[in-house]
């Protein structure tokens, strides 16, 4: 996995190669990173400071969780509980159970840094402001929990703060390989894989084989950070029992334009279960349309005559939402 020292955020480049890229000691400056070298207790009073005392939620699992929050046997439920309270709340029961060699499961997952912690970016935060990028950080708080393999549409800089957490990525192509589980409930927003990393059941999921063949896996130390483009699958394993994780996620494309999560549930339900020679009809037609060059299809039209064939603009997005919503209502 190719990586850059620690100095000036590296959007640009990073963008432009579109790879995993390890960021060593990008955020050892951090007053977050000192303290948690210094020792959990250290962190934790440091948050502590900064919170603001607005409720959250958080994931809680027993100790059968083994800090796995996935699904039950039948994948038709989580197999940890959402709860809500107070950060002072759930760092006092974390700091209970450092010692704990099976300690509850406790994850405050994707909690948004301005909300709560809001003085916490004085001491704390990468500089996306000076690139003309908004990515407000998010902030990840637990103990050795596991995120199970997924995917994001936006592109991500996570870096890693207290405690060292270990990244395994695969390129979007491998979806097949990692066997996604159910598209809800998921047990953070995104489909994840069904497959037991600690424990692979070959048997059931004999792909993964191929999948770990293209696998790239790192451990970050506390103020090492990793750049993951948008939609390589990651999964992230905490290795510390106090863990906090810091992360950016800005996208490619104005807030105007829908996630394409949107059109894959229409898709599904419109051209999935039709017979395969309508389907590969309609994979020709998305080929001319969607995924063929952006200017293809209106090309031969006289310009006044492209509508939504031409670029895209805040209007003509607002217009063709109105016109979805009115074909989606009849």
């Amino acid at each position: 996995m190719p990586g850059c020292s620690a100095g000036a955020l590296p959007l640009e480049a990073l963008l432009a190669g579109g790879v995993p890229t390890v960021m060593r000691g990008l955020a050892r400056h951090w007053t977050l990173v000192d303290a948690g070298l210094r020792s959990p207790q250290a962190a934790m009073d440091l948050l502590r400071t900064h919170y603001n005392g607005r409720p959250l939620q958080y994931n809680w699992g027993d100790p059968a969780t083994a800090g796995r929050p996935f699904y039950n046997d039948d994948a038709t439920a989580l197999n940890c509980e959402v709860r809500r309270g107070g950060l002072d709340q759930v760092l006092d029961e974390l700091a209970g159970c450092l010692d704990e060699p099976r300690p509850p499961t406790y994850y405050v997952a994707s909690l948004p840094v301005d909300y709560c912690l809001p003085g916490l970016r004085a001491g704390n935060d990468l500089d996306f402001a000076s690139q003309g990028v908004h990515a407000p950080p998010a902030i990840w708080i637990g103990n050795r929990v596991t995120a199970s393999c997924h995917y994001d549409a936006p592109n991500n800089i996570a870096c890693c703060a207290v405690g060292r957490r270990r990244f395994t990525l695969f390129p979007p192509e491998q979806i097949a390989n990692l066997y996604p589980g159910p598209l809800e409930p998921t047990p953070g927003g995104q489909a994840v894989t069904m497959v037991d990393f600690g424990a692979p059941d070959l048997e059931r999921y004999p792909r993964f084989r191929d999948a770990m063949a293209a696998a790239q896996t790192v451990v970050l130390e506390p103020g090492d950070a990793i750049f993951i483009p948008s939609m390589w699958w990651h999964h992230v394993q905490g290795l510390d029992p106090f863990t906090v994780l810091v992360n950016y996620w800005w996208g490619s494309m104005p807030e105007w334009v829908p996630t394409p999560m949107h059109a894959l549930y229409h898709a599904m339900w419109a051209i999935r279960d039709r017979p395969e020679r309508e389907k590969r009809a309609w994979r020709d037609v998305f080929e001319y349309y969607v995924f063929g060059p952006a200017e293809q299809a209106g090309a031969h039209l006289p310009e006044a005559a492209r509508n939504i064939l031409g670029p895209f603009d805040e209007v003509a997005a607002r217009r063709m939402r109105a016109m979805l919503i009115g074909k989606l209502n009849r």
